[in-house]
């Protein structure tokens, strides 16, 4: 493989990975220091992200795919079932589990949704459980104990409200990623993801117009921080990501996509210095182990893997 692209590569995946992480923070910052609503940003940023990726599939890519989803309703259905329950669904609790609680644990909840697809393809009796599943279920699950009660199990270290919403946002992820395969088999990343967001935007923007910002009154740095929410925290951070696929495998993608739970808790922990307990940060790495695990483990040869090269989704 041509050098100078892989480094180029290495290079996107890691910046897009790392703004995710830290696109949930600054949006925890939002919220914190000037009372932002939850459902007015998640409708503004999916809005302008979704427009502003469609726009880059326009100018850089096969625009013809941009109406093409559209003129068939085994794919128009499909896209908008995707954008309300899939895309809508996961910015929506990501954000409010952000809100309620912070942006470490958060984006560490939601990381749990590969544990989750475990468990329905075992359901379904599409795989069997192995030895490494019952390591990164227990590393996952051990994790998520020591990370909500920081040790403690008479006290929770982490509000409620946090973890029902990072629940759900696992959940939420877990059908993001497994209903949108077909529909990429069909089109490009940009394509579907894009008009997911603004479809799930859309939606939101009927009950939660983004003109209407309420009481709310946003400085010039509060602006900034919008801004980086939707150019950099999304944006940017999936194109990146998507781009990275032109000169790595899907299988080191994910992998160095792991970055984005760690780019949190670090900002989270030492830029808005939310407390961290010792148990906390055990299970952090716990977590982050198992994510490390389970893009390690991918089971496919590099000649198929470029020749049926699968491109992941990011909701965060």
């Amino acid at each position: 493989m041509d050098r100078p692209k892989r480094k180029t590569g290495l290079l996107l995946v890691i910046i897009g990975a790392t703004l995710w992480g830290l696109g949930g923070t600054v949006s925890q910052k939002l919220f914190q220091q000037y009372s932002v609503d939850v459902n007015w940003l998640v409708a503004i940023r999916l809005l302008i992200a979704g427009l502003l990726l469609l726009t880059v599939q326009y100018l850089l890519k096969d625009r013809a795919q941009i109406i093409g989803v559209w003129k068939k309703r085994r794919t128009a259905f499909p896209l908008i079932i995707f954008g309300l329950l899939g895309m809508l669904a996961v910015q929506y609790t990501y954000m409010a589990s952000i809100h309620h609680g912070n942006a470490a644990v958060a984006t560490l909840l939601q990381y749990l949704a590969p544990i989750m697809i475990i468990f329905y393809l075992l359901l379904r009796r599409q795989m069997i459980l192995t030895r490494k599943d019952i390591l990164t279920v227990s590393l996952a699950l051990g994790g998520c104990f020591l990370l909500l009660t920081n040790g403690s199990i008479s006290q929770l270290a982490v509000p409620p409200l946090a973890i029902i919403w990072g629940v759900l946002s696992g959940v939420a992820l877990a059908f993001y990623t497994l209903y949108a395969v077909p529909l990429l088999k069909q089109f490009d990343s940009l394509v579907i993801v894009g008009w997911a967001m603004f479809i799930g935007g859309l939606a939101l923007s009927t009950f939660h117009p983004p003109w209407q910002m309420g009481d709310v009154s946003l400085t010039l740095e509060g602006y900034i921080y919008l801004g980086f929410v939707i150019l950099f925290g999304t944006m940017i951070a999936f194109w990146f990501y998507i781009e990275s696929l032109q000169s790595l495998l899907p299988k080191e993608t994910s992998l160095l996509g792991s970055l984005e739970p760690l780019a949190a808790v670090l900002a989270t922990v030492f830029w808005l210095q939310e407390p961290f307990g010792l148990f906390q940060w055990i299970g952090t790495a716990c977590i982050i182990g198992m994510i490390f695990m389970l893009a390690l483990g991918k089971e496919s040869s590099s000649k198929r893997e470029r020749k049926n090269k699968q491109k992941p989704l990011k909701a965060s």
